[in-house]
């Protein structure tokens, strides 16, 4: 048996020692979490602006490729296939209508939905909202196992409200011009196989602006089209500038902005618009230059 006196020697913690143990655990897991709380939002902020950012890039690239491509004209030149030589799909000529022109490029400003579609949205998402452009490319291509070899596509980039009428959504559709061999018109159509309408490109937009120059670098305005009398400088357009705006899918910031010192999203003209939610917009501009027409 243990004697009483040994007890004495044993060491031991008192409850005040244990609660100002459990105090500090407390604290040092409440600083630790907070930590992680700070470190997530951050990597969260992080990664809406870098979706943003990416999604932007993917858009600007179909853009870039289809702008170049405005104009072009296939030469197949000589052969025993017995084709023509060059594109003999015929122009119509003088047609001031926008959905049956052939122009390599045609800006359409502030407007939304596309005709080529039975339901056009037309209505904004508020008075004060200018989203969006709409664009219309027009290239040739060449396929000579097709009844039709010589090829015209129409690429139409647009926009449409989405989520609740909170933002808008980018549309791409492609259009090809059929055209029979013994006659002298067609008809642009989306039931070719390469063909498609209304295909959903990215969401959460926010605005989507395209700015044209001529040779000197002098901005086009208004762009020309085939119904205005600027219908003349249709092709000597040089290069086209293109913003676009995406707001993030959540809320970015911890607060409001002050009405008195709103968060702003430029544009490229007065298209400058003032935010005091909690959402990030971002933009992704470039410049791209034509390369068939414009010379």
């Amino acid at each position: 048996m243990m004697k009483k006196n040994k007890l004495k020697d044993i060491a031991g913690i008192t409850l005040i020692e244990i609660m100002i143990g459990v105090v500090i655990s407390a604290i040092m897991m409440g600083a630790m979490y907070t930590t992680y709380s700070i470190v997530n939002s951050s990597y969260t902020q992080v990664t809406d602006r870098a979706k943003i950012s990416r999604s932007g890039r993917d858009i600007v690239a179909m853009l870039i490729r289809d702008i170049r491509l405005a104009g072009f004209k296939y030469h197949y030149g000589v052969n025993t296939d017995d084709i023509s030589k060059q594109d003999n799909l015929e122009y119509i000529s003088g047609s001031s209508d926008i959905e049956t022109s052939h122009d390599p490029i045609i800006v359409i400003k502030d407007t939304l939905g596309d005709a080529a579609e039975s339901d056009i949205a037309t209505s904004k998402n508020d008075d004060a909202d200018l989203c969006c452009d709409k664009i219309h490319i027009v290239y040739g291509d060449f396929n000579q196992n097709d009844a039709q070899p010589y090829k015209r596509y129409r690429v139409t980039y647009y926009a449409k409200p989405s989520g609740d009428n909170e933002y808008y959504a980018v549309y791409k559709s492609k259009q090809s011009w059929i055209q029979s061999s013994e006659s002298v018109t067609g008809n642009w159509s989306s039931s070719c196989a390469e063909c498609f309408s209304g295909e959903l490109i990215r969401d959460h937009l926010v605005d989507m602006e395209f700015i044209v120059f001529d040779q000197q670098g002098r901005i086009i305005n208004p762009p020309p089209r085939p119904d205005t009398s600027s219908r003349e400088n249709l092709y000597n357009i040089k290069a086209v500038d293109i913003r676009l705006t995406f707001r993030s899918k959540n809320e970015f910031y911890r607060f409001n902005a002050k009405d008195d010192n709103p968060r702003f999203v430029k544009g490229l003209g007065e298209r400058t618009r003032k935010f005091i939610d909690k959402y990030l917009r971002d933009s992704v501009v470039v410049t791209v230059n034509t390369r068939n027409i414009g010379s």
